[in-house]
């Protein structure tokens, strides 16, 4: 699946390079992955198509942000979970000072909530690790061209999560829930246990309900759940 260009979410027209340059040459590509046989591995895929060429890889933020200013890749091909932490904040980074740099996320993450995140933190495809690589190869193809590419197994969910979403307010019943939990004083891993989820999803729950609300930091989304009544200040 793809739609048409969206180029607002990655900055000034005049920062992306033109279709026709890309055209002209491989699209260059970035490889972020914490797995070594994993970039190993994308990269003999790649090397299968001529209009691809991997000029660098990476397997934490802080190097991935060197790729890209060393390299100065088209599509950087990312997993959201890195060594060194959840790569949201790195995509943000990238939307806002180097938004010629196109990114498809490429993850084990299917889950509604990931894929929302990463595409509102400036992702403009979204891949599952089970993707064949003709849909790799169509997803990088889409985003180097100015398009949105989304892997037919996370559409389904994120159509039923913005219904959902629509439906029930600003918070979800899971958001509700881990709210309630953050404000009475359990940590993020403490709260995963609780619900039989891993801590990255926790983490990004809890990053979604800060955008959602406006308010960052346990102590302002304390506060919050105390005048809405989910806690008591005791």
């Amino acid at each position: 699946m793809t739609t048409g260009r969206s180029e607002s979410a990655f900055g000034p027209l005049d920062n992306l390079r033109p279709a026709s340059v890309v055209d002209a040459r491989p699209i260059r590509i970035g490889l972020v992955d914490d797995h070594h046989l994993v970039r190993e591995g994308l990269r003999l895929v790649l090397a299968g198509d001529s209009r691809f060429e991997v000029v660098g890889e990476a397997s934490t933020s802080r190097d991935a942000l060197d790729l890209v200013r060393a390299a100065r890749p088209d599509v950087l091909v990312l997993d959201v979970t890195l060594p060194d932490g959840d790569a949201l904040p790195l995509l943000r980074e990238l939307a806002v000072q180097r938004p010629d740099v196109r990114v498809v996320v490429l993850t084990m993450h299917s889950d509604a909530e990931t894929v929302r995140q990463a595409l509102a933190a400036g992702a403009a495809g979204y891949l599952v690790k089970g993707a064949h690589s003709h849909e790799l190869f169509a997803a990088i193809w889409a985003v180097a061209h100015g398009e949105r590419y989304l892997h037919s197994s996370v559409t389904g969910a994120i159509v039923d999560d913005s219904i959902r979403w629509l439906g029930t307010g600003r918070m979800s019943a899971r958001e509700r829930e881990i709210l309630t939990l953050l404000a009475s004083g359990h940590p993020p891993a403490e709260i995963g246990r609780s619900l039989a989820i891993s801590v990255h999803t926790v983490r990004r729950h809890i990053a979604n309900l800060s955008a959602k609300l406006g308010v960052r930091g346990t102590n302002a989304l304390t506060r919050y759940a105390i005048r809405q009544g989910l806690v008591r200040d005791e």
